[in-house]
């Protein structure tokens, strides 16, 4: 854990064509985002084609994690959990997401955190309701 019982989490977001990730503090502060889009590609579609939308993210993921820790001054190793997004979305896109994030948290041990889009997105900003519950087997204060 982070001194002072600061709690950072690495948010990634693949639901459908936009590729994110975040670093978040406390619950509260932002310290890194970065989202890289797929609106030009789609456009010549009409909409999001779904197998292009999980294949660009295959290729931009990696790049936008590191991105996201870099823009928060931080590691990996500073990071006490992986939250992901697991639904509702694209099939494919999120596979993409999910298994980073699986990936991440079991090759540094940090516990994976599940977050469902619609629920996590209608928590008000101030509300008491938490809108990560943390494991319980992570000593977090």
């Amino acid at each position: 854990m982070n001194a002072l019982s600061s709690i950072r989490i690495l948010g990634i977001e693949t639901s459908c064509d936009e590729t994110a990730a975040a670093v978040i503090e406390n619950g509260r502060a932002l310290l890194g985002s970065t989202v890289a889009t797929q609106m030009e590609i789609h456009a010549r579609y009409g909409g999001v084609f779904p197998e292009v939308a999980s294949r660009q993210h295959v290729l931009s993921i990696v790049p936008v994690i590191e991105d996201a820790l870099s823009k928060a001054h931080l590691a990996l190793n500073d990071i006490d959990a992986v939250a992901v997004t697991c639904g509702p979305g694209l099939a494919g896109s999120l596979l993409v997401g999910v298994n980073a994030a699986k990936g991440l948290a079991l090759g540094s041990g940090l516990p994976l955190i599940g977050s469902i889009t619609w629920r996590d997105i209608f928590i008000r900003p101030g509300s008491t309701t938490p809108g990560i519950l943390l494991p319980k087997n992570r000593n977090f204060h």
